[in-house]
């Protein structure tokens, strides 16, 4: 019994010992390492930046970017008509997704520019159903959500190219679907009434006829009139001060005698 005692405390000891010396011989080499942390700077390089810039002349991997009209809607500086791949269902739906969640605000869900913001005192939106706009080329309204136009800005960063395209497939087909004649329906295709759609849902034959646009803008919770820089100047003290929507007319550039229209908004 003795000896089974001193065996055992003869390997705890050992094993201690053992724990003791791989202790001792750990070091922080992988931990105090030299390396390089995004976003760090360094004494390295003469710029003081840890992250080197691209190398001149050469493309990253992903980057090349060979078809310049899906990434810009561009050919040869000009806008054209056209998707650069099929319009498909599934295009138009996810078309369909990404325009309620970034264009209604403005746009409103049938793209006529009454969108809620708008309706609120925010500079009035374009309209996808009048004249100018329905000339307009498809890559129009992708390259205006690459690169901004008026009051609107880029949406590059919340919007693929692909997604972009998508949406401006959407946007041509609510065109469509507002401007569609007899004559655009398949040749046999049922046609039916919306009022008598209406009424088959129960609804009332008034939900069938034109939506109604508001011509004044809303009253703000912060009392305030005008527009400042396309949207609601603020600090006015007036109770239930009504924004005004900026005049459509044209002006006329003094010592010129021409007329000037006011910048147009997409």
């Amino acid at each position: 019994m003795k000896k089974i005692r001193a065996h055992s405390a003869r390997a705890l000891t050992l094993s201690a010992a053992a724990a003791l010396m791989f202790v001792a011989g750990c070091r922080q080499d992988m931990q105090d390492q030299p390396k390089m942390i995004p976003q760090r700077e360094s004494q390295f390089f003469a710029d003081g930046r840890s992250v080197r810039p691209q190398v001149e002349h050469t493309v990253a991997r992903g980057q090349l970017r060979e078809d310049e009209y899906f990434y810009t809607g561009l050919v040869n500086g000009k806008e054209q008509d056209a998707l650069p791949f099929p319009a498909t269902l599934q295009v138009l739906e996810r078309g369909q997704e990404r325009y309620n969640v970034y264009c209604t605000p403005c746009h409103s869900r049938v793209g006529n520019g009454q969108g809620m913001i708008v309706e609120r005192g925010y500079k009035p939106a374009g309209n996808y159903h009048d004249p100018k706009r329905l000339a307009q080329p498809l890559s129009h309204y992708f390259f205006v959500m690459t690169n901004g136009y008026g009051a609107m800005p880029d949406y590059s960063s919340q919007l693929t190219p692909a997604d972009r395209w998508a949406v401006a497939a959407y946007i041509r087909a609510l065109q469509l679907s507002q401007n569609a004649k007899q004559s655009d329906v398949p040749q046999g295709a049922k046609v039916e009434n919306l009022t008598d759609i209406a009424e088959k849902e129960g609804l009332p034959a008034s939900d069938a006829g034109p939506w109604p646009i508001a011509v004044d803008t809303n009253v703000e919770a912060t009392p305030s009139t005008g527009i400042l820089a396309g949207a609601p100047a603020k600090g006015v003290n007036a109770p239930n001060a009504t924004i005004q929507a900026p005049k459509k007319s044209a002006t006329t550039n003094a010592g010129s005698g021409k007329s000037a229209k006011p910048p147009a908004s997409n």
